[in-house]
C-alpha cells in the first residue's frame, strides 16, 4: 500500500465520515459534486487518508441513516480498506490526547472528537484537501473540496 512521505505528501487527500458516504446516501445538497469528485479521486493517483475514528463514524452512520443491511456496510469498509491507494491513520494514545487537547482549546466549537483527530493527522500529515461537506474543516483553515458548493 503506498504510504505518504515528504515526496508524495502533495498527493494526499484526507477522506472524511461524508466524503465516503455522500455518494452513497445521495441525501445532501453536495451529492452529485461529491459524487463525481469520489469517482476522480478513485481512479486518480492520489493517495486517500482517512482515520480508523472515521470509519468507525462511517459504520454508524450507514447503519442508522441508510439502514444498509450490515453485510452490506461492511463490505464498503472492507473495500476501503483493502484500496491499494487508501491509508488509514490508526489514532493512538497520543493522537486521541492531541485531539483532546484541541477540543479543549477551541470549546467555543462544534467539533466532534472525530474532527479534531482529523485535523491533528492532516496538520501532522502537512495535508490541506478535505473531501468532506462538513464546514468544520474550513473552521481550521483546510480546503473541503470538491469546491463547487
Amino acid at each position: 500500500m503506498p504510504m505518504l512521505t515528504p515526496m508524495n505528501l502533495n498527493a494526499g487527500l484526507f477522506v472524511d465520515t461524508s466524503g465516503w458516504a455522500d455518494p452513497i446516501l445521495k441525501n445532501t445538497p453536495e451529492h452529485m459534486a461529491m459524487e463525481a469528485y469520489y469517482k476522480q479521486a478513485i481512479v486518480g493517483d492520489r493517495i486517500l487518508v482517512t482515520t480508523n475514528y472515521v470509519i468507525t463514524e462511517l459504520v454508524a452512520l450507514l447503519t442508522v441513516r441508510s439502514r444498509a443491511p450490515r453485510t452490506q456496510v461492511l463490505a464498503l469498509i472492507a473495500r476501503i480498506k483493502e484500496a491499494p491507494r487508501v491509508q488509514i491513520v490508526h489514532i493512538d494514545q497520543a493522537l486521541n490526547a492531541a485531539a483532546w487537547s484541541l477540543l479543549e482549546q477551541y470549546s467555543d466549537k462544534e467539533w466532534s472528537l472525530v474532527d479534531a483527530a482529523s485535523f491533528v493527522v492532516m496538520w501532522q500529515l502537512a495535508l490541506t484537501d478535505a473531501f468532506t461537506s462538513d464546514h468544520h474543516f474550513t473552521q481550521t483553515g483546510f480546503v473541503p473540496v470538491p469546491h463547487s458548493r
